[in-house]
């Protein structure tokens, strides 16, 4: 897509980060937002840019490894999410820096971006998709632009090509099998760069879409993967319904709506366990996107709860991933109402 084509989306753009920075200065916050609120925002944003390396990339310090790439791109989209973008906010530099190490990341013969530490390419892979497609717009230099659409359109190719037959995807390009996470990860992914104007395949989509579908159980819920039936998982289940409202799969009653049901019954935002800050990563972007009385009284109490649970760095640990992991999801939660981010938009 020529670059001009993108002239007029720059200038809503900045128009739209200029207003909301101004508000932001007045004191003037979303509903739902108050001044406590936006003073924990604000110690987890300083905890992720001082703690971001000189090469531009955040690294997990948890129980799975490193995890450059995803960890990078999460924690750009938490900065993003706050209103900076590659050349304007308070932290642009570290946006800016996030770019440049995704992008030596990005290879330019298979499409992959990753690194020999992130042990499961595919994750990283798609968080950095997002991520890039993501900040595509707001890039105001042309040479960024072109260089962040060829890196793109190679992250999709790659996509595409991996999918397998069943609809879904895996930890590695190549496997030829399917994993809940993973697909949300990628469905997510190419729907970010749909919304930048990269062009994606829609029978990609629809066969991701479908596999959804063949995972779901008579209770409403979305088992682990296709390949292996089991029961339903709140984490899978609200990570699906996220990627289906992506790609506009909102009033299918026995599929989406059954799915937000089993997740009421299923997901409390006080409880602890296992996967707990990645079933509310996505479960905050399903409420969000339903919006009203429901939303509401979510957020009030995911933020007093993530107020109770931030540490005293500004940090939140969590998942056995790491403060990386925990602060860019807390942050990217909280931030929903501000609607910079356009995957994240209503």
């Amino acid at each position: 897509m020529p670059v001009s084509r993108f002239a007029g989306l720059l200038h809503w753009f900045a128009a739209v980060m200029l207003g909301a920075m101004l508000a932001a200065q007045n004191n003037v916050w979303p509903p739902g937002v108050t001044a406590e609120i936006e003073a924990t925002i604000g110690r987890g944003r300083e905890w992720l840019v001082h703690t971001q390396q000189d090469d531009g990339s955040w690294r997990s310090s948890g129980g799975y490894g490193g995890y450059p790439v995803a960890m990078t791109a999460m924690a750009g989209m938490a900065l993003v999410s706050g209103g900076s973008t590659p050349t304007r906010g308070r932290h642009f530099g570290s946006v800016r820096g996030a770019i440049r190490y995704l992008k030596k990341h990005a290879d330019p013969a298979t499409g992959l971006i990753a690194s020999a530490e992130d042990d499961r390419p595919m994750y990283a892979h798609g968080f950095a998709t997002l991520f890039l497609a993501s900040v595509f717009g707001m890039e105001e230099d042309s040479r960024e632009q072109e260089i962040l659409k060829r890196i793109l359109d190679r992250a999709v190719g790659l996509i595409e090509s991996s999918q397998a037959a069943s609809g879904g995807w895996n930890y590695t390009p190549s496997s030829g099998y399917d994993e809940g996470s993973i697909t949300i990860t990628q469905v997510q992914a190419l729907r970010a760069c749909r919304m930048a104007g990269i062009l994606v395949s829609k029978g990609t989509i629809d066969r991701a879409v479908e596999y959804l579908r063949k995972c779901r159980n008579a209770d409403g819920g979305i088992c682990y993967r296709l390949g292996q039936p089991g029961p339903s998982r709140p984490a899978i289940t609200a990570a699906g319904v996220a990627v289906l409202y992506s790609a506009g799969v909102y009033d299918d009653k026995e599929f989406a709506e059954g799915a937000v049901q089993f997740c009421k019954r299923s997901i409390q935002v006080a409880a602890t366990g296992q996967h707990h800050f990645y079933t509310h990563h996505y479960w905050g972007q399903v409420l969000w996107q339903r919006g009203g009385a429901e939303w509401s009284d979510y957020y009030r109490q995911l933020a007093q709860w993530l107020q109770k649970r931030q540490l005293p760095d500004g940090s939140w640990d969590s998942d056995g991933v790491g403060p990386v992991y925990g602060t860019a999801v807390a942050l990217t939660l909280l931030q929903l109402p501000y609607a910079f981010v356009p995957i994240y938009q209503r």
